[in-house]
């Protein structure tokens, strides 16, 4: 199981992405990549710059999880939990 660690970004957005109608779908994404980051599917998509080690997961067409992830470390920052395009 990996650990998981919210941004200041992330806490401040999930106070809304929570009380919305894709609370469910967000708390299985995060489930998902409790278990396994890379877990396909659902889908996920490696951001830019490659080395960067970021991922992102569609929650609805509008909406991305965003996180990165430190493998030695076994945790994942949750950077962004709402809107993709601000």
């Amino acid at each position: 199981m990996w650990k998981i660690v919210l941004s200041s970004k992330a806490k401040k957005q999930s106070k809304i992405a929570l009380k919305s109608a894709y609370r469910e779908t967000i708390e299985n994404l995060m489930k998902i990549i409790a278990i396994n980051p890379f877990q396909n599917p659902p889908p996920y998509e490696k951001l830019e710059p490659p080395t960067d080690n970021s991922y992102s997961r569609r929650i609805s067409k509008q909406h991305r999880l965003s996180y990165k992830v430190y493998e030695q470390e076994k945790s994942i920052k949750i950077l962004s939990l709402w809107t993709h395009y601000e």
